[in-house]
């Protein structure tokens, strides 16, 4: 069961990145003069961008959840500055999209700002590529550079909190940037 939980988790971390892997297609197109898929997707997610960033934050708050309580992963320094950024973030976007305060969504940014910014350095230190801390060493059996899962390949734990923090950062600046009204859609 709990492998079984752990390529699920796996999978929707693909499919995470194959979410951020468009919304990014789409930011960088309207970089480039092209703003209808920016604008359709804009429309599309309209008035539920905070509930998506939930959803996103929830999964990843009950995945980590899952692996230090269920699969009895210890957690490391790194893990818990991640946690740190992730789970107000779930609160906080579950309160905001209740109440429908758009605003909220501007002052959320710095969380999967920040959480990403940890996830990459942790992704460079499970990867041998920084040096861990000594901090590292203490915190979890192996430190920050155990690899408690390697699904696909790739997909560690830092990989799927990197997924879930970029996810959420698309989600809440499209949920801060100004309504779209279709008179200022442009037609390409």
């Amino acid at each position: 069961m709990t492998h079984d939980t752990i390529v699920a988790l796996s999978v929707l971390g693909v499919v995470g990145q194959v979410l951020v892997a468009i919304l990014i297609l789409v930011g960088l197109l309207a970089l480039f003069g092209l703003r209808s898929p920016l604008d359709g997707v804009r429309r599309l997610l309209w008035g539920y961008e905070l509930w998506a960033a939930f959803v996103v934050a929830a999964i990843a708050t009950g995945g980590s959840l899952f692996y230090s309580e269920i699969a009895h992963f210890q957690p490391c320094e790194l893990c818990w500055f991640q946690r740190i950024c992730m789970y107000p973030l779930t609160i906080i976007t579950l309160l905001a999209a209740l109440a429908n305060d758009r605003r909220v969504a501007r002052y959320l940014i710095p969380l999967p700002l920040v959480g990403a910014g940890v996830s990459i350095y942790h992704l460079l230190v499970e990867n041998h590529v920084v040096k861990q801390a000594q901090a590292c060493l203490i915190s979890a059996p192996g430190g920050c550079a155990t690899k408690w899962i390697n699904e696909f390949g790739y997909m560690t734990i830092p990989t799927l909190a990197l997924t879930a923090f970029v996810l959420c950062l698309e989600l809440l600046v499209i949920g801060a940037s100004p309504p779209v009204s279709r008179a200022t859609v442009r037609t390409t």
